[in-house]
């Protein structure tokens, strides 16, 4: 039998390890010129919005929350469907989470469920586009007037989507990425926040070099010496060094050819489970030009412990994405309670991921759909030889 196929996977080329290799040869490891270059190849698929490299997806989210002023006393409204830290984050920065289920077929923030979670303590609402379908964000804009709430897209699972022809990154207040190894693109550990307004974004850059100021128009002792530099906000070490935004950029010039054979994987994947009975595949809406990260299916009459279990057994790497946020013990013990988000809720009982990467091969993924037919129909799953 082959290996375990896995539901994601980088995707890496002679050219990234040579890109690497370089940058391991030259003088600068981290803070050097290869971090403002990946930047501004970032900023050509956000429309030109500024971006801010960071070490990981959860530390984008971590900085946009603090570059938004999130603090004690503020709310942050999340949806419940998507990884953890996109709400541990703002707790983090002693946020309270707000919880907003999430639209029925696309499963991304419902602009409805937002509005009503709005309160005159919200400070972030936190769309999430699940799956890489871009959430509504013409209709969230919507749910926010009156609201000094800023507007924040993790697009930890879209970059390259578009929403209405606009490109993720340029729809919200602050977009988040992340680009870990089962993302679209990868660095390895890695991430980046855009913000439509300079200030924020510079609060981002400077949150995530420790706070460090060393503009001389801006220090409080300017004449301290060449060497001096001052805190005046607290913030983290969460730089992306240049070995890894090397990697990024030479991934970057990928990005729409991983684009373009995700969706044709989806399309596959499309027909062949259209008239499948027991599981629906993902939807789309019209205005929407998703970066399939995941390809979620749902299984239906209750079935998914048990096909997740044969399909894992046959060396089909499914996942399911994600436990709703408020389920986990950590939320549980503030106080959060099952029932309150109910489309999240019973959509997590049915989804299913399954495999979806660059280099999944068409004979694989014939795999991966003759097992998952097998078990449907209750016959017999075939081991790959």
């Amino acid at each position: 039998m082959t290996g375990m196929l896995p539901y994601g996977r980088q995707s890496i080329t002679e050219d990234d390890i040579a890109a690497v290799a370089d940058v391991l040869r030259g003088d600068w490891l981290t803070t050097g010129p290869q971090v403002d270059a990946f930047e501004a190849d970032l900023a050509r698929w956000t429309g030109g919005v500024g971006v801010a490299s960071v070490s990981n997806g959860t530390a984008a989210l971590h900085v946009a929350y603090a570059a938004a002023g999130v603090g004690p006393g503020d709310e942050v409204v999340v949806p419940p469907m998507t990884f953890v830290a996109t709400a541990s984050s703002a707790v983090a920065l002693g946020a309270t989470i707000v919880f907003a289920d999430v639209e029925d077929e696309t499963f991304c923030l419902d602009p409805a469920a937002a509005a009503d979670a709005v309160t005159s303590r919200t400070a972030v609402v936190a769309a999430v586009d699940y799956a890489g379908h871009p959430a509504d964000y013409d209709a969230l804009r919507t749910a926010l007037v009156g609201s000094d709430a800023l507007l924040l897209a993790d697009a930890a699972h879209s970059i390259g989507g578009t929403y209405h022809g606009r490109p993720v990154g340029s729809l919200a207040d602050l977009t988040t990425f992340s680009f870990f190894p089962t993302k679209n693109l990868t660095t390895a550990e890695g991430g980046a926040v855009a913000a439509l307004d300079p200030e924020i974004l510079e609060r981002a850059r400077r949150f995530r070099g420790v706070g460090v100021v060393r503009d001389r128009a801006e220090l409080r002792f300017p004449d301290e010496g060449g060497w001096h530099q001052e805190v005046h906000e607290f913030g983290l070490n969460y730089r992306l060094p240049d070995v890894l935004c090397a990697l990024g950029r030479s991934q970057l010039r990928r990005l729409a050819a991983f684009k373009a054979r995700r969706s044709a994987l989806v399309a596959r994947y499309d027909e062949a489970l259209a008239d499948l009975d027991g599981v629906l595949p993902p939807t789309r809406r019209s205005w929407a030009d998703p970066a399939w990260h995941l390809y979620p299916i749902r299984v239906l009459d209750g079935r998914r412990r048990e096909v997740y279990d044969r399909l894992r057994a046959a060396g089909i790497g499914v996942q399911v994405n994600y436990l709703p946020v408020h389920w986990h013990p950590a939320f549980a013990d503030l106080g959060y309670r099952r029932g309150s988000c109910p489309v999240a809720e019973s959509f997590y009982s049915q989804q299913l991921s399954l495999p979806l990467y660059p280099g999944l091969s068409d004979a694989d993924q014939e795999r991966v759909i003759d097992a998952l037919t097998a078990v449907l129909r209750g016959s017999a799953v075939r081991s790959a030889a």
